[in-house]
């Protein structure tokens, strides 16, 4: 079974080389394309400043930050929750690049770097589907149809949950994940796939009522039982 991580994160910047430093992370999991329903979210305390450029896109303030704890404190969580998963990140730079520098702060007890190569990056995904449009969150949830409401800011858990179904998209559409459930999902997964409507679309006939009239009588005089019958709904034109 394939378990991926869909993960956002937002910053006190956009330059983790100059000092900037994570303040949200927020992670979907997926089994074989699919929400499991478990999520991971945790707001950090930077120690430094977020900028007014960043404040303006996700709205968490110093003040907010202050009692929140640091990434040290939360950093054990966050990997029991990766674990094993494969990372699913839109524009992956970028968080990996804020993900890996605040490994690097926690000296000996730091997790090992992410490896890009080992991180599904939907951006360059959206843009060998779309080439020469615009492929950033927003642009990819107009495209597909995905409703964006809620998303008065930008939120890591929030967006990590819209990415998740934008990717289900660029994979082809939810029929094509659901396909590849097998047998060992468990029981949130299965609930998943249960909540699917499987009902078949109602049929819809070209026939006129007088080529209905004369299809009826031509049944009826093959006889009470025509074998076709076992096959078809009373309700439906042979």
């Amino acid at each position: 079974m394939l378990r991926e991580i869909v993960l956002d994160t937002e910053t006190t910047g956009t330059e983790a080389r100059n000092g900037d430093r994570l303040i949200e992370i927020g992670a979907v999991e997926l089994l074989n394309h699919i929400p499991t329903g478990r999520t991971f979210h945790r707001y950090c305390n930077p120690q430094r400043a977020v900028s007014e450029g960043a404040f303006n896109v996700h709205g968490l303030s110093d003040a907010f930050l202050s009692d929140k704890p640091v990434f040290a404190e939360i950093v054990g969580e966050l990997q029991a929750f990766l674990a094993d998963g494969r990372l699913v990140i839109h524009n992956a730079p970028f968080d990996v690049g804020f993900l890996n520098m605040e490994y690097a702060r926690l000296g000996a007890n730091a997790p090992p770097p992410i490896q890009l190569e080992d991180v599904v990056d939907t951006l360059p995904m959206a843009r060998r589907k779309h080439p020469g449009a615009a492929n950033n969150l927003d642009a990819l949830c107009n495209r597909y149809g995905i409703d964006t409401s809620r998303r008065t800011k930008h939120g890591a858990l929030l967006d990590a949950q819209i990415l998740a179904e934008v990717y289900v998209e660029l994979l082809g559409g939810k029929q094509t994940s659901l396909g590849l459930l097998d047998a060992q999902a468990g029981p949130q997964v299965q609930a998943v796939v249960q909540a699917v409507p499987t009902a078949p679309r109602p049929y819809r006939s070209r026939l006129t009522d007088e080529e209905r009239a004369r299809h009826d009588s031509f049944r009826a005089s093959l006889g009470p039982a025509p074998i076709w019958a076992d096959y078809i709904g009373a309700d439906e034109p042979a």
